[in-house]
């Protein structure tokens, strides 16, 4: 049989496999999604100087969270300052399945965009709090920062919304054996299993990518505080 022609059919894409969730309480939860916040963030040179207390912080949590967390922390370390800087830009600002912007992976560059980011804002507020910072409300950083600070159910829900936009983020970094693939991991760790209907729209996303209609989009955004402070 000859073997110069290219294959017919390729091997469908696969998955990351399902995290089993780990055992935490309301306080370890709160923690691991507080540190999650602080590490997906750019790392300037305030993130460096407090990789220590982070570290402490992850060292505080159960092993199957402690541990994804001290990798990342490990290989930060290794990587350096200054090329970390350099692939968090690589990373996050110009891979599209690596975006951080929550809304993103289910309405790309699209009209409805806007009226997901509205929503975000509402869900803050429904819960009496104000999102007051330069980045879009759908931000992963910022919607686990509210999870960890506000106690609310509303994050949940926001987090439960938005599984699929978080797994294939997961699935991206995988993909690319990137070093913020272990912080991604923790924060699905701590997040409810996810079901068979979940896996095959995350599928469907990681095959296809976001919508790419483009359109302008520019919303001045409201640091997080409480209504009333």
């Amino acid at each position: 049989m000859s073997t110069v022609l290219p294959p017919r059919v390729t091997p469908r894409r696969k998955l990351p496999d399902a995290l089993t969730p780990a055992s935490l309480n309301a306080a370890q939860r709160r923690t691991v999604h507080m540190l999650a916040s602080l590490l997906l963030d750019y790392p300037d040179a305030q993130w460096q100087e407090r990789l220590e207390v982070f570290e402490a912080s992850a060292v505080s949590l159960p092993p199957a969270v402690a541990e994804p967390l001290q990798r990342f922390l490990d290989r930060a370390r290794e990587i350096g300052a200054s090329d970390l800087q350099k692939l968090y830009v690589t990373t996050f600002d110009l891979k599209r399945k690596c975006s951080l912007y929550l809304s993103y992976f289910a309405t790309g560059d699209t009209r409805r965009r806007g009226t997901a980011l509205v929503t975000f804002l509402d869900a803050y507020r429904a819960a009496g709090w104000e999102f007051d910072a330069d980045e879009l409300p759908d931000y992963l950083p910022a919607v686990l920062e509210f999870s960890a600070r506000s106690q609310s159910e509303v994050a949940d829900a926001l987090l439960s919304a938005h599984r699929e936009g978080i797994e294939v983020l997961r699935a991206a970094l995988e993909g690319m054996d990137s070093p913020w693939v272990d912080v991604v991991r923790a924060v699905t760790l701590s997040l409810p299993k996810v079901d068979q209907r979940t896996r095959e729209r995350v599928l469907a996303l990681v095959s296809e990518g976001p919508p790419t209609e483009t359109v302008g989009l520019s919303l001045p955004m409201p640091a997080f505080r409480k209504t009333g402070e």
